[in-house]
């Protein structure tokens, strides 16, 4: 298996936690995060995420920043990889930046955007519910 310039492997395995950074502070509650802060971006049609768990925080924290550029970072919200392929979505490599990744394979219907919208949030769902409660940041 090659490993990437961070140091992690080429292919992101079923065990590894990701971590969602909360950007938006209608993307989450003290509870969990909705499933709106999974949902991926228009632009190219995946969610990014970072191969980072919980611990250590400081190192979290540092990653967020960089992620966040310009936007306020309130938190983030960790899970499994296999939490998504059980959403039957892929999350694959994707550095530059280091422990980048992304979610993708996301329902994408051009003709019918209410549809894609509501199957996205349905796999959305399936992924904040497993990520539980989420990390937020000391102001």
């Amino acid at each position: 298996m090659a490993t990437l310039p961070s140091g992690l492997p080429d292919i992101v395995a079923d065990d590894e936690d990701l971590a969602r950074f909360l950007t938006q502070s209608s993307h989450f509650n003290k509870i969990m995060a909705k499933p709106a802060a999974f949902l991926p971006n228009p632009k190219d049609c995946e969610t990014s995420v970072s191969r980072h768990g919980r611990e250590p925080l400081d190192r979290l924290w540092e990653i967020g920043v960089a992620a966040a550029g310009t936007r306020n970072l309130h938190g983030a919200s960790i899970f499994k990889a296999r939490v998504v392929r059980m959403a039957k979505l892929e999350v694959l490599a994707s550095e530059p930046p280091p422990h980048h990744a992304v979610i993708c394979g996301w329902p994408w219907i051009e003709n019918d955007p209410e549809l894609q919208k509501a199957q996205q949030k349905e796999l959305a769902a399936v992924i904040a519910s497993a990520a539980g409660q989420p990390l937020l940041r000391e102001a």
